[in-house]
C-alpha cells in the first residue's frame, strides 16, 4: 500500500501568514503531528515561536512574525497593545520595541506568557483598530498599557508627549484609561501626565523642568506662544519667563535633524532677538551632564533680562484644564 504523501512546500507556505502557522493548521493540511514536532527540534528546518505556533524557517524571526505568532497564540479576539501597538499607530518617540510584546485577551481565556510575549487577561477588551491586518488596541489604551510597564520618566514623557502633540489622543483619555485599569503601575505615569498637561513636550523638557526647580527662579510658562507688539507670531518658547521676556530653548537633536528643522529654529531665534526678547539655548545633554553650569547660565540670563527694559512682546500660556476635565476622579480598581 502506497504511503500517502503530505502537502508540498508551496501548499504549506501558502497557508501560512508571513511564514507563521499553527501546528493545528499544519495537521489539517495533512502534515503528521510527529513531523511537525521533529521539524521544530534543534537543527530542524522549522522553529516554535509559541505553544502550537510554528515559524517555517530558522534564524531570527522578524518583528512582524513575532506579532503574528503572538496573535495566533492568543486566539480569537486577541488584541496587540503596549509599545509595539504604539509604533504601529505611528507614535515615533519613546522606548524601542526591543522588549516583550503585550497582548490583551478576554479574562476568561487562559493564555501563557512566552519568552517574548506578556499576555494580559482583561474584562475591558477594547474594540480593535485594524492596521495592516493587525488588530491594535486604540491609541489611549495602547499608550496607557505601555506606560504602566515603563520605569523611566523620560521614556514615558517621550511616548505620551508624542501621542498628545500629534493629536492621536488626549491627556484626559490617558488618565481615563489609567483610572479604569486601577492604580497598579500608575503613579509615575500620572506624574508625567501632569507635566505633559502643563505643556512639557519631551523628555528633554522634563529634564529642564526638574533642573528649573533647583534654580529658585519663578516658574516659567512651558511652551508659551510669543507675539510681537503688533500681534505677529514669533514662535513657541520651550520655557518663557514673561516678567522679563526670557525664552529658554532646549535644542534637541531629535527635533532638528532635518536641515529645514534647523533653519526654522534659527529663524525663530532671530525673530525673538530682533524684538528684544532674550534667548538662552541649551543642548539637552547638558541638562544631565552639566546641570550646575546650565543652572548658572539660566540664573545669569534671567538676571540680565531683568536688568534691561522689558521689550514690547506678549505671550500666551497653556492653561491646563481643571482636574475634573482630565480624569481627576479617584482611580477605580476595575481590571
Amino acid at each position: 500500500m502506497r504511503r500517502k504523501r503530505g502537502p508540498d512546500r508551496a501548499t504549506i507556505h501558502a497557508a501560512a501568514r508571513n511564514g507563521v502557522i499553527t501546528a493545528r493548521a499544519l495537521v489539517a493540511l495533512g502534515v503528521p503531528e510527529s513531523t511537525v514536532y521533529h521539524r521544530c527540534r534543534d537543527g530542524g528546518p522549522w522553529q516554535r515561536l509559541a505553544p502550537g505556533v510554528v515559524l517555517l524557517s530558522t534564524g531570527q524571526p522578524t518583528p512582524d512574525q513575532l506579532v503574528i505568532a503572538a496573535l495566533l497564540h492568543g486566539g480569537n479576539d486577541a488584541v496587540l497593545t503596549g509599545v509595539e501597538a504604539c509604533r504601529r499607530h505611528r507614535i515615533r518617540r519613546g522606548p524601542s520595541t526591543g522588549g516583550s510584546l503585550q497582548l490583551l485577551v478576554p479574562h476568561t481565556r487562559q493564555v501563557r506568557n512566552t519568552w517574548y510575549l506578556r499576555v494580559d487577561r482583561t474584562r475591558r477588551l477594547p474594540h480593535p483598530v485594524p492596521r495592516d491586518g493587525i488588530p491594535l488596541a486604540p491609541v489611549p489604551r495602547a499608550v496607557a498599557d505601555a506606560i504602566r510597564l515603563l520605569r523611566s520618566e523620560r521614556e514615558i514623557a517621550e511616548l505620551v508627549s508624542d501621542a498628545v502633540q500629534r493629536d492621536l489622543c488626549t491627556v484626559a483619555q490617558l488618565v481615563t484609561e489609567l483610572d479604569a485599569g486601577g492604580q497598579h503601575g500608575s503613579a509615575t505615569p500620572r506624574r508625567v501626565l501632569r507635566d505633559v498637561r502643563d505643556g512639557i513636550r519631551s523628555a528633554a523638557e522634563l529634564d529642564a523642568k526638574k533642573l528649573w526647580r533647583r534654580s529658585g527662579l519663578p516658574e516659567p510658562w512651558w511652551n508659551a506662544t510669543v507675539f510681537d507688539a503688533a500681534g505677529r507670531f514669533l514662535g513657541i518658547a520651550d520655557a518663557w519667563w514673561d516678567d522679563v521676556a526670557l525664552a529658554w530653548e532646549i535644542n534637541s537633536y531629535q527635533w532638528h535633524l532635518a536641515p529645514e528643522d534647523y533653519a526654522r529654529e534659527q529663524d525663530k531665534r532671530a525673530r525673538f532677538t530682533a524684538v528684544g526678547a532674550a534667548v538662552l539655548p541649551t543642548m539637552p545633554t547638558r541638562l544631565r551632564r552639566q546641570p550646575r553650569d546650565v543652572l548658572a547660565e539660566l540664573e545669569a540670563s534671567y538676571a540680565a533680562a531683568a536688568a534691561r527694559p522689558r521689550p514690547a512682546v506678549r505671550a500666551e500660556r497653556i492653561t491646563p484644564p481643571p482636574p475634573s476635565q482630565w480624569g481627576g476622579s479617584a482611580p477605580r480598581s476595575v481590571q
